[in-house]
């Protein structure tokens, strides 16, 4: 297949990658930057362009992977050439792109990506969406290319999804930087947490992660967590959470042993 990447950033640079080794063409790499397009474009055999009137109509496919606000302005644009378009977004509706075409999906990427560290594109879960059966069908072809794990995710269901996925990944990876301060502040190194770290995340590939709980919380161990808060009378902020997070994990317990 022809593929227009509409897009330079993480997820853009993957996808190019992934189909271009999947023996897809990728024909174009647009960015409002030139120097990113040029780049990505490099790598992959494309043409590099940084204005969406130099879009060639000679392509099957444009993969819109950009911020999400400009993802309908962009679709309108490239509309005309009445080829399929998909946003590759995990909170914007597929309306974002089928308001200005009837050839409109939706390629969602369920993983975290950066251009800095490789990822084994055959085992990221691909989600999609077509607007009737025959696009869906097509892009689910084609996402067989790719990926090994192929969903169909409705809009609705991938709004809840990418808010799972911030609980699941975006928020822990914050709270681990908390963790690197709190160590720096005393002059210890992240290092020492990165087992912990592994340890918990292998656990819930096995377990549900209610039944592999562990902490001073779900033991109900007030002291401990006394002196935590304590620790943290001069990070209120910090506090706020530690005594949230403690007062849902001591529910999810009770809720658990009630149930």
């Amino acid at each position: 297949m022809r593929i227009t990447i509409i897009g330079s950033g993480n997820v853009a640079t993957h996808f190019a990658a992934a189909f271009k080794n999947a023996g897809h063409r990728i024909v174009q790499v647009y960015s409002r930057h030139m120097q990113h397009a040029a780049l990505l474009a490099y790598h992959v055999g494309a043409e590099a362009i940084d204005d969406l009137t130099l879009v060639s109509g000679e392509t099957d496919l444009f993969v819109i992977s950009i911020k999400d606000e400009a993802i309908g302005i962009t679709a309108e644009k490239l509309a005309p050439f009445n080829k399929l378009i998909v946003h590759t977004s995990g909170a914007t509706h597929m309306e974002a792109v089928q308001a200005f075409t009837p050839w409109a999906g939706v390629f969602y990427p369920l993983q975290t990506l950066s251009k800095t560290k490789e990822v084994d594109f055959r085992t990221v879960p691909l989600c999609i969406e077509g607007a009737d059966e025959q696009i869906t069908r097509q892009l689910i072809e084609l996402a067989q290319t790719i990926s090994n794990n192929v969903y169909r995710v409705n809009s609705a269901q991938r709004k809840v999804l990418h808010l799972a996925a911030v609980f699941a990944c975006n928020f822990p990876n914050y709270l681990y930087g908390v963790a690197r301060q709190l160590l720096a502040e005393n002059q210890m190194d992240f290092e020492l947490l990165r087992p912990l770290i592994l340890e918990t995340a292998q656990k819930v590939q096995e377990y549900l992660p209610g039944e592999v709980q562990t902490g001073p919380a779900v033991r109900n161990d007030h002291q401990t967590m006394a002196t935590h808060l304590g620790m943290l009378d001069d990070k209120p902020a910090l506090k706020v959470i530690y005594e949230l997070l403690s007062q849902q994990i001591i529910k999810n317990d009770n809720d658990k042993a009630t149930g």
